[in-house]
């Protein structure tokens, strides 16, 4: 494949990376705030599906594709942006892969609640808070990754 299609291809699941990440979390946040099982479950059930689908088949192309066009266009890892970019998208992945985790459990609690008619427990409430605290690290990162891959500058240099 030539640099330009990759690059597109790139910048397309970039694009569905942080895209699906900041819908899914907004929409599981949100309905999450109603407090409604049976609201909740269904709502849940997509965000898994959609992380499933789009963020963990990007999580994988993103490096793959990002280090064939450093390599295609002898831009050494050193590079400050870049170096920063990889250094980022370790710590935001790192943080994808118990979110998903979490979310699955929000999903279970909030379907086995409204299969039974229940309110949410206690326990959805803290899985929610600790979903929360590790998506704003991922958050922060991959805003600072868009910025690099355009600038091609560290921000807080």
């Amino acid at each position: 494949m030539d640099l330009v299609t990759v690059k597109f291809l790139h910048v397309l699941s970039s694009t569905f990376l942080f895209g699906t990440g900041v819908g899914t979390a907004f929409y599981l946040l949100f309905i999450s705030r109603t407090r409604d099982p049976a609201v909740i479950a269904p709502v849940a059930r997509l965000v898994v599906v959609a992380d499933w689908m789009f963020t963990a088949t990007t999580i994988v192309f993103q490096p793959l594709s990002g280090l064939y066009l450093a390599r295609g266009r002898d831009i050494p890892l050193s590079t400050p942006w870049l170096y920063w970019s990889i250094v980022l998208f370790v710590i935001a992945a790192a943080c994808w892969l118990p979110v998903v985790w979490l979310q699955m459990r929000l999903r279970d609690i909030a379907v086995a609640a409204a299969a039974r008619g229940r309110e949410l427990p206690v326990q959805y409430a803290r899985v929610l808070g600790a979903w929360t605290a590790l998506g704003f690290p991922a958050l922060f990162s991959f805003l600072a990754i868009f910025y690099m891959m355009v600038a091609r500058k560290v921000p807080f240099a």
